[in-house]
């Protein structure tokens, strides 16, 4: 059986614990067994390196410069991360070594809570498979990325909020690899609630199952 680990804590406006219970179900349904924890050492534990896939679910936080390493060097090996919004995009905010993992860093969702389209990018991607593009109600994330990103699915920047950023089109679901193991990505999902829309629901749970390791 695949085992995954969720780290959920930080910043309580993204729901951390409301989104790991969604996702525990969620990956549990899909035939993982999972465990949960609420500490950034988690990730310090050497013990990661034989699971499948980790979570983290972890706002505006800090982590342990070993710790950061030890997720990095796990993920390097085999291991599969994948997550959503600010609890894997904003999560780790000085931490270099896990950004470098992640392949992205939020920096602002101009206007907050507004409406805006998600256009795919790669239609035939498994992940992306019978998704046409649609229109969401969130944050609309303005992120900086990494351009070895395989991107999955963008959005585009009206400049109503930020005239300066006018037509840019930013990446919302990305997937990568950082040595063995693949890493998914998905800016949609500030609070729990937006799990009741099925394309953002549909993307990340093919995403985690995209990103678990093998065997």
């Amino acid at each position: 059986m695949r085992k995954a680990l969720i780290v959920w804590g930080g910043w309580d406006g993204h729901e951390p614990e409301q989104c790991a219970a969604i996702i525990r179900g969620m990956l549990e349904e899909d035939g993982f067994e999972v465990a949960v924890d609420t500490r950034t050492e988690a990730f310090g534990d050497p013990a990661i390196r034989d699971l499948h896939l980790i979570v983290p679910i972890y706002t505006m936080s800090k982590i342990e410069k070993d710790h950061a390493i030890n997720l990095a060097s796990a993920v390097e090996s085999g291991v599969g991360l994948a997550g959503h919004h600010g609890g894997m995009g904003d999560a780790f905010r000085d931490s270099t070594e896990y950004q470098f993992v992640v392949g992205g860093q939020w920096v602002a969702h101009p206007g907050n809570i507004i409406d805006y389209r998600v256009d795919v990018a790669k239609p035939d991607d498994p992940v992306m498979q019978g998704i046409s593009g649609f229109p969401y109600r969130s944050e609309q994330y303005y992120m900086h990325v990494d351009p070895s990103n395989e991107v999955l699915a963008t959005t585009t920047f009206s400049g109503e909020h930020a005239p300066w950023i006018n037509g840019v089109t930013m990446p919302v679901v990305w997937k990568r690899r950082h040595g063995k193991g693949r890493v998914f990505y998905s800016s949609l999902g500030h609070v729990s609630s937006e799990f009741e829309v099925p394309e953002m629901r549909t993307i990340l749970r093919r995403g985690m199952n995209w990103a678990a390791r093998e065997g």
